[in-house]
């Protein structure tokens, strides 16, 4: 006779007293209580009339409402303790099992059941979403997975769509996602179609109510068939005009160059500081000066005033405390420094690797001018793109957009797209020479080049799969420095849209 396998017994299930004094109990030490469901909202508890608790011979019944839903779920057992959180098991209809969760949402230990529960929910809608939108296609998988190998966000739920031979893949942003989410769709679509070995057809992306613009601006520069969908706070979606691109919001604001002489007090000890050693100045807006040691700000001038520091900013009353601060950064953030461990030494890489560049940005193309050079223009308003933008020009007079990221970022091609559209946008008005940028020179209004620059190892893997969907009217080029960007910046790589680097004959 054979071994008789194993077999785990069901756990018991809890009286209904003991699950009802434990729930009260874990109920009363919370400040902010939800239960979450899978696939659901959750709902607050934050009041007793919002839920009951009421104990039966086999399990305790747990009933929740509000102004547009209700639930009731038979629960069996507490699953999992965990601080500010309680895994309940729950018997369903015929037997099946399943879970819901009651948190503390006023405390950060709920923050991953919470977080679960959203996706859940998104993942869901999209179920739905698709269902309305699609018939007569299959579902052939809808996921909210991480796969960090393949860069693939479990913040955006996303699904693959059959019909026959044709393929569709869809992807839905949560509120606040919209921005990044076409770049996490057209790496879903890269990844299936070198997965399953075929084509994918189209996009259909979902994206908040009021963060559709941005996506609709960026398609006429992708080679993706993309259908856009809004949905409301009502869980409802509606499908977006495509060609209702609205207009691309930013504006030049006219350039006013720095006096050349002093003319007050302010300007004087701008001067001198900006003489000092290892302090760099430069014209960051109209009409204002930013002095900096390798890119980190510590004063800048405007509107008559000098104000100084880099964490809590004051108006100098003296040149002396602001050449003091600027000698102390100077001592600390450099290539060799010795507290390397420094936050000043740590700080904004980004701002570092722009001022190698901004240095002399003949170093990326021996056409380009060495000055002027300007930043943030157009600036975004509101927005923290984590990218710092300069704008060159050649001898030619054609214009060329730099975007510098010190780190691998997937988000890189698409944000710099976004600055690329809306230069070249005012390049074509004529906006640039008609606000004084590039004095004497005529500016053309042809397309703007884009050079993406970061150390060269710097460049996220998804980098070429994203840059293979830019349009072909997009120039675009990749350009790495070495290991010793800091403290001897030399190009080491140089890649021409999506090309891999590997194949690039240097």
């Amino acid at each position: 006779m054979g071994p008789v396998p194993f077999s785990r017994k069901a756990a018991r299930a809890t009286p209904a007293a003991e699950l009802r004094e434990e729930l009260e109990r874990f109920l009363a030490g919370c400040r902010r209580p939800v239960l979450i469901e899978p696939g659901e909202a959750p709902f607050s508890l934050a009041e007793a009339s919002e839920y009951r608790l009421t104990e039966r011979a086999d399990c305790l019944l747990v009933e929740a409402w509000d102004e547009a839903r209700n639930l009731a779920r038979r629960v069996v057992r507490v699953e999992e303790r965990k601080t500010a959180r309680l895994t309940l098991e729950v018997s369903r209809f015929g037997g099946r099992k399943g879970t819901i969760t009651l948190a503390d949402s006023d405390r950060a230990q709920a923050a991953p059941a919470l977080l679960r529960g959203t996706r859940e929910v998104l993942k869901e809608l999209l179920r739905k979403w698709l269902a309305r939108q699609y018939p007569g296609w299959q579902a052939a998988e809808i996921t909210t997975g991480m796969d960090l190998e393949h860069t693939l966000s479990p913040a955006y739920p996303r699904a693959l769509l059959r019909r026959g031979t044709k393929r569709l893949a869809a992807m839905a942003a949560p509120a606040g996602g919209a921005d990044a989410a076409m770049t996490f769709a057209l790496i879903w679509m890269d990844y299936v179609r070198r997965r399953d070995r075929a084509e994918v057809d189209g996009l259909a992306l979902f994206l908040p109510e009021g963060e559709e613009g941005n996506t609709l601006i960026r398609l006429p520069h992708l080679r993706v068939e993309a259908a856009v969908f809004r949905y409301g706070e009502d869980g409802l979606e509606e499908a977006v005009d495509a060609s209702d691109r609205g207009n691309v919001a930013t504006h030049v604001e006219p350039w006013r160059e720095p006096p050349p002489e002093p003319a007050n007090e302010a300007e004087r000890w701008l001067r001198d500081v900006s003489l000092m050693p290892g302090v760099e100045r430069v014209a960051a807006a109209p009409g204002e000066v930013s002095l900096r040691v390798n890119g980190l700000e510590f004063a800048r001038y405007a509107g008559g005033a000098l104000r100084y520091g880099i964490d809590r900013e004051q108006r100098a009353r003296g040149v002396e405390e602001v050449e003091a601060l600027a000698r102390e950064l100077e001592r600390i953030r450099h290539a060799d420094a010795t507290e390397a461990g420094h936050e000043w030494v740590r700080r904004n890489p980004e701002a570092w690797l722009e001022s190698r560049v901004r240095a002399d940005v003949r170093l990326l193309d021996a056409s380009l001018l060495r000055e002027p050079v300007y930043g943030q223009v157009p600036a975004f308003a509101g927005q923290e793109r984590g990218l710092m933008d300069l704008l060159a020009i050649s001898r030619a007079g054609r214009l060329a957009v730099i975007e510098v990221k010190a780190s691998e970022d997937p988000q890189l091609p698409l944000q710099a797209l976004d600055y690329w559209i809306r230069v070249a946008h005012h390049a074509a008005a004529g906006d640039f020479g008609a606000c004084g940028y590039f004095r004497g020179m005529e500016v053309r209004r042809e397309a703007p080049r884009l050079l993406l620059v970061a150390p060269a190892l710097g460049f996220h893997p998804t980098t070429e799969t994203v840059l293979g969907y830019f349009g072909r009217h997009v120039e675009v080029e990749r350009i790495g420095l070495g290991v010793e960007w800091q403290r001897t910046p030399r190009v080491v790589l140089r890649v021409e849209g999506a090309r891999r680097p590997e194949w690039d004959s240097g």
